[in-house]
C-alpha cells in the first residue's frame, strides 16, 4: 500500500506530561480504529465522552472523542480525535493500540497538513502560513503569519492566474480562429491591456523591500566587541536574565551565545559573540572567528568598548552604533542621550548597573521599525514566493516587448507567467519542493 493510502496517527499537542492530550488520526482506517476503540463512531463534530479500550478490552483511558468524516475535515480525509489526558502512560498505551490497526502507521513531520495540501483543503502559500503561525514567537509574526493562513497571498495569486488565462486565451483566439467571423477582429488590445494591469499589481508587492521575509526571519543584532568590556553582562541585561556567564577574567565567551527578544511586537535574535583580540588560544581562536563570521552576517552590529579600547574593529556591511560601557568606572557619569560620532551612533551606558540600557532598547525599536517597516507585513513572508513572482512578472513584461513580433511569442510568455504562478500556489510541478516544506513541520500538524 502506498504511503499516502495508510492512516496515520500522531500526538497533535503540547509534549507530555500535560493536563490534555490530543491524538489525531488520519485516513481510511479512521472509522474502524475509532469504532474499535470507542466502541461507537459518535455523530459527526460533537464531542463525546467515552471509555477508550484496547484490542484485549481493557480500559486505556475516559476520554472524549470526536469524528470528522472526510472530505469536511481538516485534511480532506476521514479523521478521528482522541482527547486524553496527557500521561505518558495513557499516550503510550493509545499509541500501541492504534499501531495494531492494519495500515495504520505513526506520521513523518507535516504529513497531516500535507495531505490537507494534496487534496485541495489549502494550497502551498496557506501551508507555509500555518508553518510560520507555529513558528511565530511574536504578535506581528502571528498576525502575518494568520493573514497568509487565511489565503492573502493565495487569493491574490489565483486571481492574478485567471487573468492571465483569460488573456492568454484572448490572444490565442486571435492567432487560432482569425479566419472566424464569430471572433473579434481586434483581440490584442483588451488581452495587452490586462497585462499591463496585472503586472503593475505585481509589481507593487514585489517592491514592499522584503517586509514579510524580514519579519518571518527576525532581525539580527549582533554585540561584538574586544575581551572584557561586559558584552554578556549587556545580553543578560536585554534579556533580564543571566544567560551568559560574567567574568573578569578575559575570553569568558568562547562561543555565540543568542536570545530571542520581543521588542514591541518585533521579533530580534541578539547574538553575543567571544571578544575580538589575537590570541594563540586555538579554542578562543574559533570562538573569535565565529565571532567575526556573526557579526558579518547580523543586520545590526553593537561594538562594545570601554575607556581603555574605544577602536572600532568591524568592516562588515551591517550599521555599526558605538556603545560605550563602564561609564560609572571612568568618571564620564551618567549616559547622555544618544549622539553621533562622526558618522557612528553612540551610546553610553553601564551594563553593570543598566544605566542607558533604556535609552539602547528604545534605539533599537526604532531600528526595528525602520527595518520591518510600517504597517502589517507584506504579502511575501518566503524567497521562494518572491523568486516565483519575479519570474511571473519578468514573463509578464516579456510578453508586452514580443507582442509586436508574434503573438504567439506573446502567448507563451503568458503559459510561463500563469504556470510560475501555479507553482507558486502549489498546483503545477512542486512535487520537488514538497518534502523540504513539509519536513519543517512537527509531528501532528
Amino acid at each position: 500500500m502506498h504511503p499516502r493510502d495508510q492512516t496515520i496517527f500522531a500526538l497533535s499537542s503540547g509534549r507530555p506530561p500535560s493536563a490534555i492530550a490530543v491524538v489525531r488520526l488520519s485516513g481510511p482506517q479512521a472509522p474502524a480504529a475509532l469504532k474499535a476503540l470507542a466502541g461507537k463512531i459518535p455523530t459527526p463534530r460533537i464531542a463525546t465522552r467515552t471509555l477508550l479500550r484496547d484490542s484485549g478490552g481493557q480500559p486505556i483511558d475516559d476520554a472524549v472523542v470526536l469524528w470528522f468524516p472526510g472530505p469536511a475535515s481538516a485534511t480532506g480525509e476521514d479523521v478521528a480525535e482522541f482527547h486524553v489526558h496527557g500521561g505518558r502512560a495513557v499516550l503510550a498505551a493509545l499509541f500501541a493500540s492504534l499501531a495494531r490497526f492494519d495500515h495504520v502507521r505513526a506520521a513523518e513531520p507535516g504529513e497531516f497538513t500535507r495531505r490537507a495540501f494534496e487534496n485541495g483543503k489549502l494550497d502551498l502559500t496557506e501551508a507555509e502560513g500555518l508553518d510560520d503561525l507555529i513558528h511565530a514567537d511574536t504578535d506581528r509574526q502571528r498576525r502575518q503569519a494568520l493573514r497568509q493562513l487565511k489565503g492573502m497571498l493565495g487569493e491574490r495569486a489565483r486571481d492574478w492566474r485567471a487573468q492571465i488565462i483569460e488573456a492568454q486565451a484572448l490572444i490565442e483566439a486571435g492567432i487560432d480562429f482569425s479566419d472566424e467571423g464569430d471572433v473579434p477582429p481586434e483581440l490584442i488590445a483588451p488581452a495587452l491591456a490586462k497585462v499591463k494591469i496585472l503586472l503593475t499589481e505585481i509589481e507593487e508587492v514585489l517592491s514592499a523591500q522584503g517586509q514579510g521575509e524580514r519579519l518571518r526571519d527576525g532581525l539580527v543584532v549582533a554585540i561584538a566587541g574586544p575581551p572584557n568590556v561586559g558584552k554578556s553582562t549587556l545580553i543578560n541585561q536585554l534579556a533580564r536574565r543571566e544567560i551568559a556567564i560574567v567574568s573578569p577574567h578575559a575570553g569568558t565567551t568562547r562561543d555565540v551565545i543568542e536570545v530571542q527578544l520581543n521588542l514591541d511586537g518585533y521579533p530580534v535574535t541578539v547574538i553575543d559573540t567571544a571578544g575580538i583580540r589575537e590570541t594563540d588560544d586555538p579554542v578562543e581562536q574559533e570562538g573569535v572567528r565565529r565571532a567575526r563570521a556573526r557579526a558579518a552576517e547580523a543586520d545590526l552590529v553593537l561594538w562594545l568598548s570601554d575607556s581603555s579600547n574605544e577602536e572600532v574593529a568591524h568592516a562588515g556591511a551591517a550599521p555599526v552604533w558605538l556603545v560605550r560601557n563602564k561609564i560609572d568606572l571612568d568618571g564620564a557619569g551618567w549616559p547622555k542621550p544618544r549622539e553621533h560620532d562622526g558618522t557612528a551612533t553612540v551610546f553610553q551606558i553601564s551594563a553593570r548597573l543598566g544605566s542607558g540600557v533604556s535609552e539602547l532598547i528604545s534605539a533599537l525599536v526604532g531600528f526595528a521599525q525602520d527595518y520591518f517597516g510600517s504597517g502589517e507585513g507584506g504579502l511575501i513572508t518566503r524567497t521562494r514566493q518572491r523568486g516565483l513572482l519575479s519570474d511571473t512578472a519578468d514573463s509578464l513584461r516579456r510578453s508586452i516587448d514580443v507582442i509586436g513580433k508574434g503573438e504567439e511569442l506573446a502567448a507563451e510568455e503568458l503559459r510561463a507567467a500563469a504556470h510560475s504562478l501555479g507553482r507558486l500556489l502549489g498546483r503545477v510541478d512542486v512535487e520537488d519542493i514538497l518534502d523540504v516544506i513539509f519536513r519543517d513541520f512537527c509531528v501532528g500538524k
